[in-house]
């Protein structure tokens, strides 16, 4: 891998801290403005919780991070020796 300091090496527009910083500032402003719309669609749900402001950007994020905690758990059941096929 080529040392920073190398003016030979191509440079990525992701490896400006400025960039990554509006790339980041994008997506709150795009998850805002869907939050906001949730206002103005109609919810035709079976259940009352699914007509609650934000209900399905909440249930979204709070499953993610479900399945991340779950993952790390169950890294720990499948996890194998780091010489494991060496035997």
């Amino acid at each position: 891998m080529a040392d920073k300091s190398d003016p030979h090496e191509k440079a990525y527009w992701l490896d400006s801290p400025r960039n990554v910083d509006r790339l980041v500032h994008g997506f709150y402003i795009i998850c805002g403005l869907l939050l906001a719309i949730d206002v103005f669609v109609p919810k035709h749900g079976p259940f009352a919780i699914e007509h609650v402001f934000g209900f399905y950007g909440f249930f979204g994020f709070f499953a993610c991070v479900a399945l991340v905690l779950i993952a790390k758990q169950l890294r720990r059941v499948l996890m194998r020796p780091e010489d494991y096929y060496d035997r």
